[in-house]
């Protein structure tokens, strides 16, 4: 028996969207994963976006496709960052709600309907976002990520100890309204707030890096993201939300 196509399949709540880039060994059994997690309690659908990526991750997607009809994919023909990913696969979403989710493995996908659980939940629209309790990576790229947390919060006093965990659950028309810049993906709790909406954190598991070499290291974690910043700041102080619209 072939399986469904993706019309054919009901519409989807959810669209858990997964940014890679050279990350083969990680696609099959990560997007195993996700559908565990969800499969039979959330209608969802996953959208991976390849941002141009080199190794075989495009084959196993391929792969993947023949197995798991949920999945879509979208393929940037070169390079354009983590953020570019994301926005591209949540312009795509056809689900109302999005959940993001690091294509590492690193991210646990049976966090996610417990993060579903919370935004669905919540009283107001909301940005509910995974907390690593215990990092599994190295010393130095925690270092290097607490003093990244360290600075923006300093300035953007968004109040969340660590915004670098990808697994995060949103309106898709919520993260539309947010002006777009690269590197975004760091910034969502200061940019959700200023939208006047509410950010939720939730304790997730954090796995060690198993396969693939990771993207990230202290330069790009801390002094890159100083001008991004400010230029947030810059955005926080020049917003000026209503307090009610109506029409006369």
């Amino acid at each position: 028996m072939t399986n469904p196509t993706p019309s054919a399949l009901p519409a989807p709540e959810l669209a858990v969207v997964v940014p890679v880039k050279d990350e083969a060994e990680n696609i099959l059994p990560l997007i195993a994963e996700i559908d565990a997690a969800l499969a039979g309690r959330i209608a969802h659908e996953i959208v991976y976006v390849d941002d141009g990526s080199g190794d075989a991750t495009p084959g196993r997607l391929a792969e993947a496709r023949q197995r798991f009809p949920q999945l879509r994919v979208i393929r940037h023909s070169e390079s354009c960052g983590q953020s570019a990913a994301v926005a591209t696969g949540v312009r795509a979403a056809r689900a109302p709600w999005i959940a993001t989710l690091d294509g590492d493995g690193q991210n646990d996908p049976a966090d996610i309907p417990a993060l579903m659980e919370r935004a669905r939940a919540a009283e107001a629209p909301v940005l509910v976002a995974g907390q690593r309790v215990k990092r599994r990576d190295s010393g130095l790229k925690r270092l290097s990520s607490r003093l990244a947390n360290g600075v923006r919060n300093a300035l953007l006093k968004d109040g969340v100890p660590d915004t670098g965990c990808g697994l995060k659950v949103f309106r898709r028309d919520d993260f539309l309204a947010l002006p777009y810049f690269d590197h975004i993906h760091r910034f969502l709790p200061a940019l959700m707030i200023r939208l006047g909406r509410r950010v939720v954190l939730v304790p997730v598991n954090h796995r060690p890096r198993t396969r693939g070499v990771s993207k990230y290291g202290v330069l790009n974690r801390v002094f890159v993201g100083i001008t991004d910043i400010l230029g947030v700041r810059w955005l926080q102080r020049r917003y000026r939300r209503p307090g009610s619209i109506t029409e006369a």
